[in-house]
């Protein structure tokens, strides 16, 4: 007969704690360790909370203020607030302005009667632009030339150094060569066109008298036909389909050469384009203030400005604002408050407009501000340009705003300062944190261990008493 014996489990410690008290040790080991830190844990916890909501307060202000600096900067850099030239024909001239520059008071005529060019020149047709043409070197001189029906008539070279390309019988095709001439950079870019007669080397220069070029060919004995890319006086097989020239413009009746088509050192403050050649037509130039662009630009720095410092009243509320006393917070809405008084044209004489506050731009008394349409309409019409220097690119209002945004972002002192601070107070407040959780970690287990040691005796004493009582039973069974 097989007897089989019963299967035991060992209790854990959590089961049998309060077993010889009958008190459930365990909740009453938790509720005093949570008892005993609470008040930290909340305190910490709060604390957390309140430089979480310091950091992105001092963020979204940091990147409020750099994005209104950012605008206006794009604003004035393209232009839109500066006087623009005009041209009576944009079909022979544009004009516009140059960012930066003053133009002032532009008038006068453009006679477009040369365009500048850059020189063509075209190769025979070979019927496989991969087929191997010849070997030997390819000398590339620059100077002026003078052509007469597609030919090269004369050349004088300049003063620079001639350019030397090696073809070898790793690059002797026409798309081999065409690849060598590119590579070096020279100011001469070559291509290859296809048509039905076959392919051909086609190599242009840059614009202006100076820039015409030949190529010179020194060929390999033992690999000769390099010399049918010659271009020079008197090559055979190569066309010039365009002379290289300069223009030729008068500006109020005076001729200038210049070897490009886009010209920024005749008229202060303004590039011309020349679109097209028109010998004796006199192109007038004038100009147009950009009031309406000044007027809309005025408007949105205000609405701009209002909301801005909208979120600095809400983050500095003395009552509930994250950053009731954080200093630069504060400095930056004294510096911003003091935008509407501040000189934005030093240079101005007396009697021109300096101020925002001069534009109708008007200080509320909650600190926002309101614009003026009738005074900055009168100001507009009265003083355009000292309105217009107001708004340059890099002075006046946007200098200001650049330096408001600047120190803003500083980490020394502004809210990059505070941001910085307030992230490193946070991680400090982690770090007491966890060692809040070791800690009530710790007491919870000595609680426990005292507990179960207390839980012990009195299970050692629950054990004797059933002892005496059932010896005292004993007795009394035997009394009787």
């Amino acid at each position: 007969m097989t007897t089989t014996t019963p299967t035991t489990s060992t209790p854990s410690i959590t089961t049998t704690l309060g077993a010889g008290s009958g008190i459930d040790i365990k909740a009453l080991v938790d509720q005093l360790v949570t008892a005993q830190y609470q008040n930290k844990n909340d305190a910490l916890t709060s604390k957390n909370d309140a430089l979480t909501a310091q950091i992105s307060a001092a963020s979204q202000i940091k990147s409020a203020v750099t994005a209104f600096d950012s605008a206006l900067k794009a604003l004035i850099k393209d232009g839109s607030l500066q006087t623009q030239p005009n041209s009576s024909n944009t079909g022979v001239v544009k004009a516009s302005a140059i960012i930066g520059k003053t133009i002032g008071q532009l008038s006068g005529t453009v006679e477009v009667r040369q365009l500048a060019q850059a020189q063509v020149a075209s190769a025979a047709a070979v019927a496989d632009k991969s087929a191997a043409i010849g070997t030997g070197k390819l000398t590339l001189t620059f100077g002026t030339t003078t052509v007469a029906d597609g030919a090269m008539t004369g050349f004088t070279a300049g003063s620079g150094t001639p350019i030397e390309i090696d073809v070898t019988s790793a690059n002797s095709s026409l798309q081999g060569i065409a690849d060598a001439i590119n590579a070096k950079k020279a100011g001469v870019t070559a291509s290859i066109l296809t048509d039905a007669d076959g392919s051909r080397l086609v190599l242009k220069g840059a614009t202006g008298a100076a820039q015409a070029f030949t190529l010179t060919v020194t060929e390999d004995v033992e690999a000769p036909g390099l010399s049918a890319l010659d271009i020079g006086v008197g090559a055979a097989g190569t066309t010039i389909g365009t002379a290289a020239q300069d223009a030729i413009v008068a500006v109020d009746g005076v001729a200038v050469k210049r070897t490009g088509n886009s010209i920024d050192d005749l008229i202060p403050g303004v590039k011309l384009d020349l679109v097209s050649a028109a010998p004796g037509t006199k192109i007038l130039l004038g100009t147009v203030a950009p009031t309406d662009s000044l007027r809309q630009a005025v408007g949105d720095f205000v609405d701009a400005y209002n909301q801005l410092y909208s979120m600095l009243k809400t983050a500095t509320d003395p009552v509930n604002g994250p950053l009731k006393g954080d200093t630069a917070a504060k400095a930056l809405m004294r510096s911003m408050s003091q935008l509407t008084a501040r000189d934005m044209n030093t240079a101005a004489p007396a009697g021109e407009p300096r101020t925002l506050a001069a534009l109708g731009v008007q200080t509320n008394r909650d600190g926002s501000l309101t614009l003026d349409s009738a005074t900055l309409t009168k100001t507009l019409a009265g003083h355009p340009a000292a309105v217009e220097a107001m708004f340059a690119d890099g002075a006046g209002v946007s200098a200001a705003l650049a330096q408001i945004a600047s120190d803003a972002s500083s980490t020394t002192f502004g809210l990059g300062a505070s941001e910085d601070r307030y992230e490193k107070a946070q991680a400090q407040v982690a770090e007491d944190q966890q060692d809040a959780i070791t800690a009530a970690e710790d007491t919870r287990t000595r609680m426990t261990r005292q507990f179960a040691s207390m839980d012990a005796i009195v299970a050692s004493y629950k054990s004797t008493q059933t002892f005496l009582q059932q010896q005292i039973d004993s007795w009394n069974a035997s009394s009787n």
